[in-house]
């Protein structure tokens, strides 16, 4: 019940600043579409998806079970050949989360450790937004995607297969195909601040 009444606010909360800041948010989400485009131009819906949704939910959706996450880093981290991309990345149209690349665990830049306790505390505190008020702000999030003009290769199937997971309970998105081959993502979401405070330290030595 808890989580439904702070869902509820959120909602409230996300309703009345979409509402009253309508460019601020259009322009947020440009700027976040614009960036993963530029990084990654084979990006398709599927990817734009989650980049957002990544930022709404954090990583607690992986890490129900602390040993399993922490066995299945170590075992990505032995097969990984390469990962494209930056090593830093913010998500979202709000940037409340990183994308980390694990290439800084497979260098020794960041010690294992203390990634994966950043990790395990990133999980957003406020519990999981309810996916009925996800999938309002997401077909926010759509449309002005969709009036961007990306031509977006899959763009319909990618939207009619999102909405569907959504209807069916499911919040959760993946790379697409195209992405995986093309960039071999191998990254973990890690709070802002706590990477701030915590990780970036180890970047500058």
């Amino acid at each position: 019940m808890k989580k439904w009444i702070v869902g509820l606010l959120f909602f409230c909360m996300t309703s009345y600043c979409m509402g009253q800041n309508k460019n601020v948010f259009t322009e947020a989400v440009k700027l976040a579409v614009n960036r993963q485009m530029q990084t990654y131009p084979k990006s398709t819906l599927k990817d734009l998806y989650k980049n957002f949704f990544q930022d709404r939910y954090g990583p607690g959706h992986l890490i129900a079970d602390t040993a399993a996450a922490a066995a299945y880093i170590r075992r990505e981290l032995a097969a990984m050949e390469r990962s494209d991309g930056l090593l830093l990345e913010e998500i979202g149209w709000e940037g409340r989360f990183y994308r980390v690349n694990l290439s800084l665990l497979k260098d020794g830049t960041i010690p294992y450790p203390v990634f994966f306790d950043a990790f395990v505390r990133s999980v957003n505190q406020l519990g999981l937004v309810p996916i009925p008020v996800w999938s309002k702000e997401w077909d926010e999030i759509e449309r002005i995607i969709a009036g961007m003009n990306l031509n977006l290769p899959n763009f319909e199937k990618d939207r009619l297969e999102i909405e569907k997971r959504l209807s069916q309970g499911d919040y959760v998105g993946h790379h697409s195909e195209l992405f995986e081959k093309t960039y071999a993502p191998h990254y973990r979401i890690i709070r802002k601040e706590i990477f701030e405070k915590e990780l970036r330290p180890y970047l500058k030595r």
